[in-house]
């Protein structure tokens, strides 16, 4: 039987990362529930243990269920039967089988039926999901909206609905409207409170929700009269038992067809607040996309993981005048680029994974007692770290599977271009990652103050200084201070500027910072594991490239370059 876990030593290498004694430590605090839980480990052998037994099961569910049903999946896709959705039969399948195996609440406390896992667990069963249908990732993956819950709801909150989530029950967030897509302030969702029924009431329209009719929703509603702006928005959460929505349609999209994008009506839908009035955007919505842009990030590695195998084996299996076209130096090229990439994108999903799960780790911790200085300090460096690293992330692991779902067809040819195989579906689900949960425009926008305050230089000089590389590897580090230098000399020239100037240059700049850390995170896996050399020194040219183009760029720009694309844009507008 196939394996996503187990056929996949990339992912077991990250699992056996120094840091995850500290972070199951944390997790388990001190393994308190060892007496409680039979379930619950006693120390941290015995955890990891638990880990790889639960990564296996799910790997094995992926493979021989998810993988299978894929294809008839995209092609039946969702319904819509008396104003509720009824997903398509594979669908229906991959749930009853990951529920049967207890895949659920993987993250949360066992005193709501948790496993209390980690969550580089849930980002691992993320990508090996979406490894076998991506579109069903967004249905599994979205029980991550229960950690926004049991970081903020009250007791009596979390006892009703995380049991639930822990037993399958599936969840959506409703954040964006017709009139509200990337401009969330804008969302207009009418909630009031009825003293005669003791209840917050819900009236408006969503759109582009994903898995729109889950069982558990989080709604993002104006609760406050007269407001228009982020002021007004408070959390609340939905269930779908009260019968007080309507699914008015599923949308027809390119990709991710098993996933059903609903456009939702409340009529006085009933609702329970979520923490404190107004704080729905501005502390709790920012917290729950974060999330959702990690669990985004794990499903394009995942698609990325499926495109490249499946480029490698047509390869090694198809032959062109007289031998297998991987031999071929135009095609074997494009094979190590996209491996490469595969790897350094997984190499930063599970670096910010890290830096989320021990500040986040931390807060839990703080709700039980006062944090000692030393933890409160580190709490605050990882919680800047997972801060200026997961928009990164996303930009980069969303942006790759483009390219490797791109890459895989043109592998194999006029064949990949055919339902036949599955890469163009691999293709079409890739598109969409770049999109939702904030576009890569977006995700530079919330990256780029991190390039002006200096959180990038800082994190790729303490990789630089803790660097111990192997000597046949040298060249590759030489370029890396190279590449350094040639970052900071650009960030000097664009902040010299104006905040147009550093608009106009902040993807060029995001990016370069993005290829150093990249080149850092595998040639620190080369010292520890013979499997990454290749791809180090690969990524390692490959980015060489991209800040060398970038440099060029940038200092042989002026502000005249903006005076020349607003004369264009203005031609356009005209045109119109």
């Amino acid at each position: 039987m196939a394996n996503f876990f187990l056929d996949n030593k990339d992912l077991q290498f990250h699992l056996n990362h120094p840091l995850m004694k500290k972070m199951v430590e944390l997790k388990e605090k001190g393994f308190e529930d060892k007496d409680k839980y039979d379930y619950a480990p006693a120390d941290f052998e015995d955890a990891m243990d638990n880990y790889r037994r639960v990564l296996e099961i799910t790997g094995e569910i992926c493979a021989d269920v998810l993988a299978a049903n894929a294809e008839e999946v995209d092609h039946t896709g969702p319904t819509v039967v008396n104003d509720r959705v009824v997903y398509a039969p594979g669908t229906q399948r991959n749930l009853d089988a990951l529920n049967a195996a207890g895949l659920s609440g993987i993250t949360l406390p066992r005193r709501f039926d948790g496993l209390n896992f980690p969550l580089i667990c849930f980002v691992m069963t993320n990508e090996m999901v979406a490894r076998g249908d991506a579109g069903f990732e967004n249905i599994w993956g979205l029980q991550d909206c229960a950690e926004t819950l049991n970081e903020f709801a009250s007791e009596e909150l979390k006892a009703k609905y995380l049991p639930r989530v822990c037993a399958g029950e599936t969840c959506a967030m409703d954040l964006t409207e017709p009139d509200a897509g990337s401009d969330l302030q804008a969302v207009m969702l009418k909630a009031h409170w009825d003293e005669e029924k003791q209840t917050w009431l819900l009236n408006g329209v969503k759109r582009f929700i994903t898995n729109g009719d889950g069982e558990i929703s989080l709604v993002l509603a104006r609760s406050e009269d007269g407001t228009k702006d982020a002021r007004g928005l408070s959390m609340f959460v939905y269930d779908k038992n009260s019968g007080a929505t309507k699914v008015r349609r599923i949308e027809n999209k390119l990709g991710i067809k098993g996933s059903p994008t609903c456009e939702l009506v409340f009529t006085n839908a009933p609702a329970e607040l979520v923490g404190d009035r107004k704080m729905g955007l501005i502390k709790y919505v920012m917290s729950l996309m974060n999330a959702a842009r990690l669990g985004v990030s794990a499903q394009a590695v995942g698609i990325s993981e499926a495109a490249y195998r499946e480029a490698l084996k047509y390869a090694h299996e198809r032959e062109q005048f007289g031998k297998p076209i991987i031999e071929f130096p135009a095609v074997f090229e494009i094979l190590s680029n996209m491996k490469a990439k595969l790897h350094g994108s997984r190499a930063l999903l599970y670096e910010t994974t890290r830096f989320v799960e021990i500040y986040k780790d931390y807060i839990h911790w703080s709700h039980d007692r006062k944090l000692e200085p030393e933890e409160r300090a580190e709490m605050k460096e990882y919680s800047r770290l997972a801060d200026a690293f997961t928009p990164l992330l996303k930009l980069f692991a969303t942006e790759y599977a483009n390219q490797e779902a791109y890459d895989a067809i043109q592998v194999l040819g006029g064949s990949g271009y055919m339902k036949d195989y599955p890469v163009e579906r691999l293709y079409r689900d890739a598109r969409i990652t770049n999109i939702y949960e904030g576009t890569s425009q977006l995700q530079v926008v919330a990256a780029i103050r991190h390039v002006t305050t200096g959180t990038y230089l800082a994190r790729i000089k303490e990789y630089e200084a803790e660097a111990k590389y192997p000597s046949d590897m040298e060249s590759v580090y030489k370029n890396l201070v190279a590449m350094r230098e040639a970052y900071e000399a650009c960030v000097e020239r664009v902040t010299a500027g104006d905040n147009e100037q550093i608009d106009f240059h902040a993807r060029r700049l995001v990016e370069m910072a993005g290829h150093i850390i990249i080149t850092h995170l595998l040639m620190r896996q080369a010292t520890e594991a013979d499997m990454y050399r290749n791809p180090a020194e690969v990524y390692g040219k490959l980015a060489l490239g991209k800040i060398n183009e970038a440099k060029s760029y940038i200092f042989n720009s002026c502000c005249g370059d903006i005076d020349l694309f607003k004369a264009v844009l203005d031609e356009h507008v005209e045109g119109l």
